[in-house]
Protein backbone atom coordinates (compact mmCIF):
# COMPACT_ATOMS: atom_id res chain seq x y z
CA UNK A 1 0.00 0.00 0.00
CA UNK A 2 1.71 3.00 -1.08
CA UNK A 3 1.50 6.28 1.30
CA UNK A 4 1.90 9.90 0.77
CA UNK A 5 5.11 11.39 2.86
CA UNK A 6 4.85 15.05 2.27
CA UNK A 7 4.79 17.72 -0.03
CA UNK A 8 7.59 18.35 -2.59
CA UNK A 9 7.32 21.82 -4.57
CA UNK A 10 3.96 23.73 -5.95
CA UNK A 11 4.48 25.04 -9.57
CA UNK A 12 2.68 27.94 -10.69
CA UNK A 13 1.81 29.81 -13.68
CA UNK A 14 3.01 33.29 -14.03
CA UNK A 15 1.89 36.10 -16.61
CA UNK A 16 6.12 36.72 -16.14
CA UNK A 17 8.47 35.69 -14.43
CA UNK A 18 11.04 38.17 -13.90
CA UNK A 19 7.75 40.10 -12.56
CA UNK A 20 6.68 37.35 -10.34
CA UNK A 21 10.45 36.83 -8.95
CA UNK A 22 10.10 40.67 -8.02
CA UNK A 23 6.88 39.88 -6.26
CA UNK A 24 8.42 36.92 -3.95
CA UNK A 25 11.73 38.56 -3.05
CA UNK A 26 9.45 41.97 -1.82
CA UNK A 27 8.24 39.31 0.64
CA UNK A 28 10.70 37.28 1.13
CA UNK A 29 14.75 39.32 0.77
CA UNK A 30 16.33 36.64 0.95
CA UNK A 31 15.43 34.48 -1.41
CA UNK A 32 17.41 31.94 -3.33
CA UNK A 33 17.12 30.79 -6.42
CA UNK A 34 17.34 26.72 -6.80
CA UNK A 35 17.82 27.63 -11.01
CA UNK A 36 16.14 30.10 -13.48
CA UNK A 37 15.22 30.06 -17.69
CA UNK A 38 13.92 32.30 -19.49
CA UNK A 39 10.56 30.99 -18.90
CA UNK A 40 10.68 28.72 -15.91
CA UNK A 41 12.29 30.31 -12.76
CA UNK A 42 12.52 27.64 -8.85
CA UNK A 43 12.37 29.12 -5.92
CA UNK A 44 14.73 27.28 -3.29
CA UNK A 45 13.15 26.39 -0.36
CA UNK A 46 15.91 24.03 1.31
CA UNK A 47 14.87 20.89 0.31
CA UNK A 48 11.21 21.56 -1.33
CA UNK A 49 10.81 24.69 -4.33
CA UNK A 50 8.17 26.99 -5.88
CA UNK A 51 8.24 26.20 -9.50
CA UNK A 52 6.93 29.50 -11.42
CA UNK A 53 6.00 28.68 -15.22
CA UNK A 54 5.92 31.58 -17.36
CA UNK A 55 2.79 31.26 -19.23
CA UNK A 56 0.90 33.43 -22.08
CA UNK A 57 -1.93 31.38 -23.11
CA UNK A 58 -5.35 31.40 -21.39
CA UNK A 59 -6.78 29.30 -19.15
CA UNK A 60 -2.87 29.87 -17.39
CA UNK A 61 -3.15 26.29 -15.77
CA UNK A 62 -1.24 23.91 -18.05
CA UNK A 63 1.62 23.78 -15.40
CA UNK A 64 -0.51 24.35 -11.93
CA UNK A 65 0.40 21.38 -9.96
CA UNK A 66 2.22 20.25 -6.33
CA UNK A 67 4.48 17.26 -6.18
CA UNK A 68 3.51 15.22 -3.97
CA UNK A 69 6.38 12.82 -2.20
CA UNK A 70 5.38 8.96 -1.80
CA UNK A 71 7.07 6.00 -1.30
CA UNK A 72 6.15 4.04 -3.94
CA UNK A 73 5.37 5.77 -7.03
CA UNK A 74 4.59 2.92 -9.23
CA UNK A 75 1.94 1.71 -6.87
CA UNK A 76 0.64 5.51 -7.01
CA UNK A 77 0.50 5.84 -10.71
CA UNK A 78 -1.11 1.89 -10.93
CA UNK A 79 -3.88 2.49 -8.46
CA UNK A 80 -4.87 6.27 -10.58
CA UNK A 81 -5.12 3.95 -13.60
CA UNK A 82 -7.00 2.17 -12.27
CA UNK A 83 -9.43 4.64 -11.32
CA UNK A 84 -9.71 6.02 -14.93
CA UNK A 85 -7.75 9.28 -14.06
CA UNK A 86 -5.62 11.20 -16.62
CA UNK A 87 -1.52 10.62 -16.23
CA UNK A 88 1.36 12.13 -17.91
CA UNK A 89 5.01 10.49 -17.17
CA UNK A 90 4.39 10.75 -13.21
CA UNK A 91 1.58 13.56 -13.65
CA UNK A 92 -1.93 12.43 -12.37
CA UNK A 93 -5.15 14.46 -12.53
CA UNK A 94 -8.10 13.99 -10.46
CA UNK A 95 -11.52 13.66 -11.42
CA UNK A 96 -11.52 17.67 -10.37
CA UNK A 97 -9.04 18.93 -12.57
CA UNK A 98 -6.34 19.17 -9.89
CA UNK A 99 -2.98 17.87 -11.06
CA UNK A 100 0.10 16.68 -8.90
CA UNK A 101 3.10 14.61 -9.62
CA UNK A 102 3.95 11.90 -7.43
CA UNK A 103 7.66 12.04 -6.78
CA UNK A 104 10.12 8.90 -4.97
CA UNK A 105 11.18 9.94 -1.43
CA UNK A 106 14.45 8.31 -1.93
CA UNK A 107 15.16 10.49 -5.50
CA UNK A 108 14.51 13.85 -4.09
CA UNK A 109 15.74 16.47 -1.73
CA UNK A 110 13.10 16.61 0.09
CA UNK A 111 13.36 14.94 3.60
CA UNK A 112 11.29 14.27 7.16
CA UNK A 113 13.31 13.50 10.09
CA UNK A 114 13.31 10.28 11.53
CA UNK A 115 10.58 10.79 14.17
CA UNK A 116 8.23 11.92 11.50
CA UNK A 117 8.62 8.81 9.31
CA UNK A 118 8.55 6.46 11.79
CA UNK A 119 5.14 8.37 12.72
CA UNK A 120 4.21 7.88 9.39
CA UNK A 121 5.11 4.07 9.74
CA UNK A 122 8.12 5.00 7.08
CA UNK A 123 11.10 4.61 8.86
CA UNK A 124 12.43 2.40 6.40
CA UNK A 125 12.69 4.72 3.46
CA UNK A 126 16.10 5.72 2.10
CA UNK A 127 17.77 8.36 0.07
CA UNK A 128 19.71 7.66 -3.47
CA UNK A 129 23.38 8.89 -3.40
CA UNK A 130 22.54 11.71 -5.34
CA UNK A 131 19.24 12.68 -3.18
CA UNK A 132 22.29 12.99 -0.12
CA UNK A 133 25.19 14.55 -2.68
CA UNK A 134 22.14 17.79 -3.15
CA UNK A 135 21.76 17.84 0.09
CA UNK A 136 25.07 17.62 1.40
CA UNK A 137 26.23 20.73 -1.52
CA UNK A 138 23.31 22.70 0.63
CA UNK A 139 24.99 22.08 4.09
CA UNK A 140 22.22 19.59 4.67
CA UNK A 141 23.75 16.24 6.02
CA UNK A 142 21.76 13.47 6.79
Amino acid sequence: MPRAIGINHVALDVGSVGEALEFWQALFPGLKLRSRSRRMAFIDLGDQFIALFEQHVEPRNEHRHFGLVVDDVEAVLAAARERGASIRGNNVGDPWGNRFDVVAYSNVQFTKVEAVLRAQDAAGLKKSEAALTELREKGIGL
